[in-house]
């Protein structure tokens, strides 16, 4: 299923971003790159914002967000309500993240996940879904 995904990165994801956005043009998905563009010192936060409101206001079906270590861009896109942003590092964990938890921004550490894992682990995120049910009740308990 092809998606409308909002992308984000600071310096040190910017490479992965960039190669993650070529997969994702490359397998039909339309995408919102928020930058950065460069690999110029930059602000997570400055990204991670207009990528989650972009998901938050269902613009965007779903989002990508890429840091050094990835836990920046998730603790900044978790504030935003309905966005539940999952830092994942290995497919398993993505496929989890939908099913069970519903997240709709992918999180990635650049400086620790190989650039084909992290194609795949997108791949897995993409294509994994929500499974409602018992999960459902517990994914409605997390918005405080």
């Amino acid at each position: 299923m092809m998606q409308k995904i909002a992308i984000g990165a600071d310096h040190a994801g910017f490479n992965l971003k960039e190669r993650l956005k070529k997969w994702l043009e490359k397998n039909g998905h339309t995408i919102r790159d928020f930058g950065t563009f460069s690999e110029d010192s930059a602000d997570y936060p400055d990204f991670a914002h207009p990528v989650a409101e972009a998901v938050q206001d269902k613009t965007f079906d779903l989002g990508l967000l890429v840091c050094g270590s990835g836990n920046g861009v998730a603790m900044t896109a978790n504030k935003h309500e309905g966005v539940r942003a999952a830092l994942c590092w290995n497919e398993d964990l993505a496929s989890l993240a939908r099913q069970h938890n519903d997240a709709n921004v992918l999180c990635l550490a650049a400086r620790f996940i190989d650039p084909g894992e992290a194609e795949q682990i997108l791949d897995r995120f993409l294509n994994s879904s929500f499974e409602g049910g018992r999960h459902a009740r517990r994914v409605g308990k997390i918005t405080c």
